[in-house]
């Protein structure tokens, strides 16, 4: 199909995750909404009226199939049981169970799950631990709203990205207060400091999943630490967040763009969670 982009918008279709890009050098990141086959600048929109409107129909952002409900942000329940990643394991990579014969669907883990992952510290709304495929940095960090990225570690499976997580989380947390986040205020952190803190202190834990998996499984990396600036003219003080289930019409001044979020003047709202989800877009 032709996407086409709307320079003056009033558009319909199923929403995606905005597509975020870094931005050139001294720029903010770039943010496109993406509405069926429309997609939308929003960073030339930034103090503008925008606004949103679901129509009440849902799509399964896998199959297309018409839904009541979206499960797992944009399926429907038959895609939500059945599609490998939709599992369990996605969300915690320790609990792999390929090798027990039971993966959903095998030829998508192997594409998938047996490919270089990534451990890496993050600065959203202060340090974090975090994994990704290579190839989704730095969309994961920039989804995530992250000031500040650094790679720490690479591995061979998604498997084992999860058992490292899993060390790194008795000293440090895995997940983003999305509201500090969304205040701006977060301060800027050492994260080589941090870096060569975690990985003496985990310094046994990683040497005996080296010796489970093999010495060159879990690798050290010697990156330089990535700083991300979003396209914010105001951050809220009080974080209201909208959702298009309880009242279906949104709209207010867009003031910024941070993580999958939009920031207006009466609200926010996380797009992803509303992936699959028809609305009316009028900027």
């Amino acid at each position: 199909m032709t996407e086409s982009i709307a320079m003056t918008a009033e558009v319909q279709g199923c929403l995606s995750k905005m597509a975020i890009e870094p931005g050139r050098l001294g720029e903010p990141v770039r943010y496109t909404l993406r509405a069926g086959e429309h997609r939308l600048d929003l960073n030339a929109r930034l103090g503008q009226p925008l606004q949103l409107e679901w129509t009440g129909a849902i799509a399964c952002t896998h199959c297309g199939r018409a839904t009541r409900r979206s499960f797992a942000q944009g399926y429907c329940y038959p895609c939500f049981k059945t599609l490998a990643q939709c599992d369990t394991c996605i969300m915690k990579p320790e609990l792999c169970h390929f090798f027990e014969g039971t993966c959903r669907e095998p030829e998508w883990g192997e594409r998938h799950c047996f490919q270089p992952h990534v451990v890496y510290l993050a600065n959203a709304s202060g340090l974090k631990v975090g994994i990704t495929r290579g190839t989704q940095v730095p969309t994961r960090w920039l989804d995530q709203g992250a000031v500040q990225a650094l790679p720490i570690l690479s591995v061979d499976t998604r498997q084992q990205s999860g058992f490292v997580e899993v060390l790194f989380k008795e000293l440090v947390s895995d997940r983003t207060n999305w509201r500090a986040m969304l205040k701006g205020d977060t301060l800027d952190l050492d994260l080589p400091a941090e870096r060569d803190c975690l990985l003496a202190r985990l310094d046994a834990g990683l040497a005996n999943l080296r010796e489970r998996f093999g010495i060159d499984a879990i690798r050290e990396l010697d990156e330089t630490p990535v700083s991300f600036d979003y396209p914010v003219l105001t951050f809220p003080t009080k974080v209201v967040s909208h959702n298009l289930d309880k009242a279906p019409l949104l709209s207010g001044t867009l003031l910024g763009l941070k993580g999958q979020y939009l920031i207006l003047d009466t609200g926010v709202i996380n797009l992803r969670k509303f992936t699959g989800y028809e609305v009316k877009v009028s900027a």
